[in-house]
C-alpha cells in the first residue's frame, strides 16, 4: 500500500467519565497510543485506589506506565508483571494501589487484553456481547501474590471492545433494581442494544451513552468513578474539508470534480469556494437561518456536500476548540461545533486548501490572531496527529 493510500481498516478509540460526587477529579484514567510504524494501538485503563486527587495520580502514573511499557514490549505478560512489581501496595487494605487493563490491537485485528482487577472486557460483535476466552497468569511480588487475566481476540470488522471501571458494574449496587450491582453482563447488553439502535454510533459517542445510563442507575449521583473505554475496528471513515479558492481560475473544475468524486463526507469552508463549486457542478446554495450563532456566520446547503460554512473565522473557532480538547456534545449549536463532530467522527482528514488571496483575509475586523487560512489548516492537522492521533492529508491547489 503506498503511503499516500488510507488504511484499509482502523480502530476507533474513545472514552468517557464521571467524577465521583463531592470529588473534583475522576480517579480513573484512560489513555491511548497509536505506533504507527508498528500498525498497532494500545489503550490503558485504570482505577486508582480511593478517589479525587489521590485516585487521579494513582490512575494516571499507572496509565502512563502500562503505556510505556507496552509500547517498548511486546510482551503484554512482561509488561503486567513489571507493573506490579512496581505498583505498591496499601498497608491497610493489602491491595495495589491501582488496577488496570490493557488493550494492545494490531491493524489486522488481533487484540492481546491483559487485565489485573477490573471488569471484564466484553466484545460487542453484531449487537451481541460474546464472552472471552482468558487465561490467569499467577504471579508473586516479595509476599504479595496476584492475578492476571489474559485473553486474545482476532477482531472482525465492526467489532467494539468495550472496557470500563467498576463504577459502572457497580452503579446502584445495594438498590432494589441493582442490589448486586448493574454488573459486566447487563452493561454489555445495553452497549450492544446502543449500537443496534445505532449501527455507526461512534467509540466516543459509545462510551459516553454507556456512562450515562450507569449515572442514572445511580440516580443522578455517581457513587464511585465512572470512566468507559470503547476500542472499534472497522473501515475508515474519510472527510474532506476543502477551504479557499484554487491559485488560478482554470484549476476551479479540477477543484469541483475532486469534490464530486469523493466517496466521503465533505465540507465546504468558504463562501468564495462554496459559489465556485456551486457554479461547476450545477448546484444552488441556500442560508441555513437555523441556530445562529452570534460570533459565527451562518451554515449553508449544497445538495451533495455534508456541511458549508463560512472559512476563516469558522476554522479559527475550530481549531481553538481542539487545542481545548472540546467535545460537541457539551457545546451548544454553532458551524464551529458541527466541523468538530464530523471531524472527531472521521479516521482519515483530508484538506483540499486554495491558495488565491482573498482580501478578506485583511479585514480589521477580524481577531488579532487569526492567521493565513494555510496557517490556521497547518495548525489544525498538527492537533488532529498529535492531541487526537486521526491520519490526515494536506493539498494545496
Amino acid at each position: 500500500m503506498r503511503p499516500d493510500e488510507p488504511p484499509r481498516h482502523c480502530l476507533d478509540i474513545g472514552s468517557f467519565q464521571k467524577h465521583k460526587r463531592r470529588q473534583i477529579v475522576c480517579g480513573d484514567t484512560f489513555v491511548f497510543r497509536r505506533i504507527r510504524e508498528e500498525n498497532r494501538s494500545i489503550a490503558v485503563l485504570s482505577d486508582g485506589l480511593g478517589s479525587g486527587v489521590k485516585a487521579n495520580v494513582l490512575s494516571t502514573l499507572t496509565a502512563t506506565m502500562a503505556l510505556n511499557y507496552t509500547s517498548g514490549f511486546r510482551d503484554l505478560k512482561k509488561t503486567a508483571e513489571t507493573i506490579m512489581r512496581t505498583l505498591p501496595e496499601c498497608s491497610v487494605r493489602k491491595i495495589s494501589y491501582a488496577t488496570f487493563c490493557i488493550v494492545d490491537v494490531d491493524n489486522r485485528g488481533e487484540a492481546r487484553i491483559i487485565n489485573y482487577d477490573s471488569p471484564s472486557p466484553v466484545l460487542i460483535r453484531n449487537g451481541a456481547p460474546l464472552a472471552i476466552e482468558t487465561a490467569t497468569i499467577q504471579g508473586a511480588v516479595d509476599t504479595r501474590s496476584y492475578t492476571l487475566s489474559f485473553s486474545r481476540v482476532q477482531l472482525l470488522f465492526g467489532d467494539r471492545i468495550v472496557v470500563f471501571s467498576d463504577g459502572v458494574s457497580q452503579a446502584g449496587i445495594g438498590s432494589k433494581a441493582y442490589p448486586l450491582g448493574w454488573e459486566v453482563e447487563e452493561a454489555g447488553r445495553f452497549a450492544g442494544q446502543t449500537i443496534m439502535a445505532d449501527p455507526e454510533c461512534s467509540a466516543r459517542s459509545l462510551s459516553r451513552a454507556v456512562v450515562n445510563r450507569a449515572l442514572e442507575i445511580d440516580a443522578g449521583s455517581a457513587f464511585d468513578d465512572i470512566t468507559c473505554g470503547v476500542i472499534h475496528y472497522r473501515k475508515p471513515r474519510e472527510l474532506l474539508i476543502v477551504s479557499g479558492p484554487p491559485v488560478a481560475q482554470e484549476k476551479d473544475r479540477e477543484l469541483s470534480g475532486i469534490i464530486d468524486r469523493f466517496e466521503g463526507r465533505t465540507i465546504i469552508c468558504g463562501g468564495t469556494t462554496a459559489k465556485i463549486v456551486g457554479r461547476e457542478l450545477g448546484r444552488s446554495i441556500s442560508f441555513d437561518f437555523k441556530d445562529l450563532h452570534p460570533l459565527l456566520p451562518p451554515r449553508s446547503h449544497m445538495d451533495g456536500i455534508d456541511l458549508v460554512t463560512e472559512g476563516i473565522i469558522t476554522l479559527h473557532a475550530v481549531a481553538e476548540l481542539l487545542e481545548a480538547g472540546k467535545d460537541p456534545l457539551d457545546l451548544p449549536p454553532s458551524p464551529a461545533r458541527d466541523v468538530l463532530e464530523r471531524i472527531l467522527e472521521s479516521d482519515v482528514i483530508r484538506f483540499l486548501v486554495g491558495t488565491r488571496i482573498n482580501e478578506a483575509w485583511q479585514d480589521p475586523t477580524l481577531p488579532p490572531d487569526i492567521g493565513l487560512r494555510r496557517t490556521i489548516i497547518r495548525q489544525i492537522t498538527r492537533l488532529l496527529e498529535e492531541k487526537y492521533h486521526k491520519e490526515t492529508r494536506l493539498q494545496f491547489v
